[in-house]
């Protein structure tokens, strides 16, 4: 009952503009704005997850050198906010105005460039999003490296497989039950994440958004148009999310010593 009054006030209210939502919903500029933050979520999610299958491997090496690189790029990129990270990437021409590669210490110069011609808000976005994303992903994947079971390991260096195949075929399948939920939730939250990107003016739906009412001021119809298309977006995402678990099931593997893992894809003090 009390959820029904407050939905009616909602929607009765004249601030909030019922007409204006319904007119915005689906203009042009609105719907472009949809289109990047997709894009900003799937190419820096793909990224991402790259990065991170790399950074979970060195952070299992046995090679000090590879885990230690591993854990300060963790440590750093989970240590320091994702809205910094974003305003850094935007604002790099502040810190470095021309991108100049050539040879030091001489007048020879091969290529030139102005650093935000170079890396516009867009390129700052994804490589932001990208890095950050990494650090996160690279955690779940090791997780789920480590979880399966010493056995399977063992058989794959009975068979003679390489680290890299024993990887690709036998480890990193298995492994899938555990990466996919909290992978999916970072997905989810990667394309909210993309909101941030409207500090730099990214062209996404926030910043979408946030143009047209900063003409008409009609904040909260405007910011109401935002929110309704973000609940879509997860919402579609949840459900493909649900689907993959059903894919890769749920059932629980028995816990592995990661030293033994190690060794079917570590050789020599480093990753085979």
């Amino acid at each position: 009952m009390a959820l029904g009054l407050v939905i009616w006030s909602l929607f009765t209210n004249p601030n909030l503009d019922v007409a204006t939502i319904g007119h915005y919903l689906f203009e042009p500029y609105i719907i472009k704005g949809v289109g990047v933050t997709l894009m900003l979520t799937v190419v820096s999610m793909v990224l991402g997850v790259a990065l991170s299958v790399l950074l979970a491997v060195m952070r299992l090496s046995e090679n000090r050198v590879l885990s230690g690189v591993a854990w300060l790029y963790i440590w750093f990129f989970r240590g320091t906010p994702l809205l910094v990270q974003i305003i850094f990437w935007g604002f790099l021409g502040a810190l470095y105005p021309r991108v100049v590669i050539g040879i030091p210490f001489t007048d020879i110069t091969f290529y030139e460039q102005v650093t935000s011609v170079l890396i516009p808000a867009t390129v700052a976005a994804i490589i932001a999003l990208t890095l950050n994303e990494a650090a996160y992903n690279a955690e779940i994947v090791r997780a789920g490296l480590i979880s399966v079971d010493v056995g399977q390991s063992e058989a794959a260096a009975a068979l003679g497989l390489s680290g890299r195949q024993a990887m690709r075929t036998i480890v990193l399948p298995q492994a899938m039950r555990v990466i996919v939920p909290p992978l999916g939730n970072q997905t989810i939250s990667m394309l909210k994440a993309t909101s941030l990107v409207a500090i730099v003016g990214g062209q996404e739906l926030l910043t979408a958004v946030q143009s047209i009412y900063s003409n008409n001021f009609k904040v909260m119809p405007l910011l109401a148009v935002a929110a309704i298309w973000y609940l879509a977006l997860v919402s579609v995402l949840s459900v493909g999310q649900h689907f993959l678990e059903r894919r890769y099931g749920k059932a629980g593997v028995a816990p592995a010593r990661p030293g033994l893992l190690r060794r079917l894809f570590v050789s020599e003090g480093g990753p085979a």
